[in-house]
Formats: C-alpha cells, structure tokens, sequence
C-alpha cells in the first residue's frame, strides 16, 4: 500500500511535535485535564488537540466505509514503523462458511515452540484490520517472546452478531490443533484483544471452557467490551472528548448487535454470563479516560468472586486505544509494555 504523501508529512509533523522538550508540549497542550481523580497524560493531552485540530473523528460522518479506510490511514500517523526483527507469514484458517485470513509473527530468535497469543483486533466489530493494529501485534509479540497469530474475522454491518464470536472461536481451535505448525505449545495459548477484540476474546475463553476439551491458558483484555446491556458511570463521565465517544459506542452497537439480537446473551456481554468459574487466568488493562472503563472493571471483579486468577490494571492517565499509538510519545508505549510483561509471564515454559 502506498501512503499518500499527506499522511506521510502528517505523520513527520506528529512525531516532531512529540519530541519536543515537556515544557513547551504542555504549552501547547495546555492546563492539565482532570477527572474523576485523575489526570490526562501528556502524551495523551496532545494527542487528543491534534485529533481535534485536525477533525479526526472515530467514526466519519461518511458511514461504515470511509471510517474504515480511515482507520487503515490513521495507523501511519500514529503506529510508527514496523517493530523488527519480527517475522511474518500468511495463515489461511478453514472454517464452515469458507476461510479466515490470519498473520502469524515471530520475533527473531524465538525457541519453538513458544506460547502464541491468539489476537482479535478492536474497531467496535466494525472497522479496523491486521493491518490496522500490526504493530501493535508485533511489539506484544517481541516484547512478551511468544509468536502471534492476528485474525480476520468477519465484520458488521455485513456480518452482525454472533458471526465474529463464531469466527473467534473457530480461530481458537485451528490455533491449538495446528499449534505443531505454527511453532506453538498447545498448553500456551492466551487469547486477548484490545475493546471489541478483547470483548471476542473474553468470549472464546468462556465458550472454550464450558464445552470441555482445549482452552485458553490466558486472557488479555484490553478495554474490553463487557456489557452490552446498560450504561455505567464511566459512560456518562467520557461521553465526549475522550476520542471513543458514546455516540461511537452507539454507532458500533447498532451495527453489530440490531434490534433482533438479545443484548444481553452472554456471548456479546461476558460479564452477564451465569458462570464465570474455571476461566484462565487474566489480565485486565482499562483506561481512566473510557467510557468503557467501569464495565471492564466490572469484569474483572466478576472474574475475581469467581475464583479466577486476575490482574486488574487501570491506566488512569489515558483514553481509549493507546495500544495504537506506540509510534508517538513514551506514555502509550509504557502501558503496552506492562500488559507484554504479563503475557510473558502467564505463557513462561512450566
């Protein structure tokens, strides 16, 4: 794909505004943002200025494909350039209704087998791609050593609910028959995902686990869409501002999940589902600034009274998506790197 020469000078503009010395960044920011008890990063403050300088929107005005294409461009501004050494090779997962298109990363050096992350991209199941969030697979992967599998499941509004949780699944279970083939230890196999990604992966750990037979050694969460059902006070604190806004959870919602689906079904909203014991252990990653932030919470919580190991871990500094945006500033990449720290040590030889 060639970057238009727009975004790539938009993207030399945003790394050159980053590395300025602190000082004159908050100039330019200006006052602290605070809420709730907490205060905005920096990092996290300038970003939001630009996107709004610049009227970048989550969700464009245009509809489902213009915010899509959007997305894919955005990640140049704001992922930086690809992590390496990581090597990457096309993987074609057979399911009933055809085939999946997935990315298998492998940092230089790797034992074999490793632990493998099984990864489910966010964009409210409506936007966003591998591509979309390659190098946010790619540092995981390097930081935590273990290989990754990145998946392409099928997408709202063209496939609405449960047609990514089917996917997820079926994801799963490729990754752990084939783990032979893709240099993986069947016994180390985490799930995660970041927002509806993670919400994909906290489903398959369920799914996984109250049929019987192979589950996920491990879960990572980021923000992850729990509960579909109602509104928490996080919802209404970062309604606005805060780049993920309510009205783009609506949006998103509506695609994936119309009138005719049950907003309550387990498989859409993890934190209603009746049992929650006997799940893999988990880390929990949420951000102070989400509106998504007390449901996440909530989760983990619910894990947690069920006797599940879990590892709640509120960055309360940023907003939704910082896995994205390792490509600008120090904080985005701070707070990835301890969730690559914990997945390191949940999926360490036994």
């Amino acid at each position: 794909m060639t970057i238009p020469v727009q975004v790539r000078l938009q993207a030399a503009a945003v790394r050159a505004l980053f590395a300025l010395p602190g000082p004159l960044r908050r100039l330019i920011a200006g006052a602290p943002v605070r809420r709730d008890g907490q205060e905005l990063a920096l990092d996290a403050q300038l970003l939001l200025l630009l996107m709004r300088l610049s009227g970048n929107r989550l969700v464009d005005p245009g509809g489902v494909g213009p915010t899509r294409a959007a997305t894919d461009l955005g990640r140049h501004v704001v992922s930086g350039p690809p992590i390496e050494p990581v090597a990457t090779r096309e993987i074609t997962i057979p399911v009933e209704h055809g085939e999946l298109a997935a990315t298998l990363y492998t940092p230089a050096g790797l034992d074999t087998p490793s632990g493998l992350l099984l990864f489910f991209h966010g964009g409210g199941w409506v936007v966003g791609s591998r591509t979309s969030h390659d190098n946010t697979v790619r540092f995981l992967s390097e930081r935590a050593g273990v290989r990754a599998l990145s998946v392409e499941y099928r997408m709202a509004p063209e496939h609405i609910f449960p047609a990514a949780v089917d996917d997820a699944l079926a994801a799963f279970d490729f990754a752990h028959a084939k783990a032979a083939d893709l240099g993986a230890d069947p016994e180390r196999i985490a799930v995660g995902g970041d927002s509806a990604g993670g919400n994909l992966a906290a489903v398959t750990a369920q799914l996984a686990t109250r049929r019987g037979g192979p589950a996920p050694a491990f879960q990572l969460l980021f923000y992850p869409a729990t509960d579909a059902s109602r509104h928490r006070r996080s919802r209404a604190l970062f309604a606005d501002g805060f780049f993920l806004t309510s009205a783009d959870m609506d949006w998103f919602a509506d695609h994936y999940a119309p009138e005719s689906v049950d907003r309550t079904d387990p498989r859409l909203s993890p934190l209603l589902a009746a049992d929650l014991t006997g799940l893999p252990p988990a880390y929990i990653a949420t951000a102070g600034f989400d509106p998504l932030r007390d449901e996440g919470e909530a989760y983990a919580r619910s894990l947690s009274e069920a006797g599940v190991t879990v590892a709640l871990s509120r960055q309360p500094d940023l907003f939704h998506g910082y896995v994205n945006f390792l490509g600008i500033g120090r904080r985005f990449r701070e707070a990835t790197a301890e969730a690559a720290g914990a997945l390191r040590l949940a999926l360490s030889p036994r």
